[in-house]
């Protein structure tokens, strides 16, 4: 995640909504745009009520490309699966603090499968809940809408919790991820933002170039 650290600020299309049957293509169409990230989610129909994909679509992703591959674990127990992913070839990996299983120790245990470590939280959960945990990590990701579940508009408390955590852990780096859009992606940026997950405002579109473009001006 070190290149993407260097950064102003990256998008990272959230890989979910991309045409399967044509992933190499897809891949090559993004790289082509002047993606520099991809983002992964997968879901296991436990924590989040659907279903994605696992460990051989990231190892297929990793296969097609150099770019950092950030990997965010719906997952209920996600310490099982940790070693898997980082050798399938995610470059970050990001876990829920709302899981059962104890947060802190599966955040070290993402540090020792060489990865960077990534901790969300959704709408509902208050970043005062995290703040012991937070130092263990080298990324915050911010949900502005519930995991797992689609078609949900964004909610501007993650606009409050990104200036929180950017006055109070300016070394994270800071990623939003729901309802990120020509509509929201400057409002994140200015509250802290220097990652944001996009879906349907790329791959919603007949042109990725040009919606990749059109999401970098609305940037300052």
């Amino acid at each position: 995640m070190q290149s993407l650290r260097r950064e102003k600020h990256v998008i990272l299309p959230s890989l979910l909504q991309c045409d399967f049957g044509n992933l190499q293509r897809e891949i090559e169409q993004l790289e082509a745009a002047g993606v520099r990230g991809l983002h992964l989610d997968v879901m296991d129909g436990h924590f989040v009520p659907n279903l994605s994909y696992g460990m051989p679509i990231v190892a297929g992703v990793r296969k097609l490309t150099s770019l950092p591959i950030d990997v965010h674990l719906m997952l209920s127990e996600p310490s099982k699966y940790v070693r898997q992913f980082a050798e399938a070839g995610a470059d970050n990996l990001t876990i829920h603090a709302e899981v059962s299983e104890d947060v802190g120790a599966t955040l070290e245990l993402i540090r020792s499968a060489g990865t960077g470590v990534g901790l969300a939280i959704n709408p509902d959960t208050a970043l005062s809940s995290i703040e012991q945990i937070l130092p263990l990590c080298d990324l915050l990701l911010i949900m502005s809408v519930n995991a797992g579940f689609g078609g949900q508009a964004f909610n501007p408390v993650a606009l409050d919790k990104l200036k929180a955590a950017q006055r109070g852990f300016p070394e994270l780096l800071l990623e939003v991820d729901g309802g990120v859009n020509l509509t929201t992606i400057a409002k994140c940026q200015q509250a802290g933002a220097s990652l944001f997950v996009v879906g349907s405002a790329i791959f919603g579109q007949s042109n990725y170039r040009t919606a990749l473009e059109q999401l970098n001006a609305a940037l300052s």
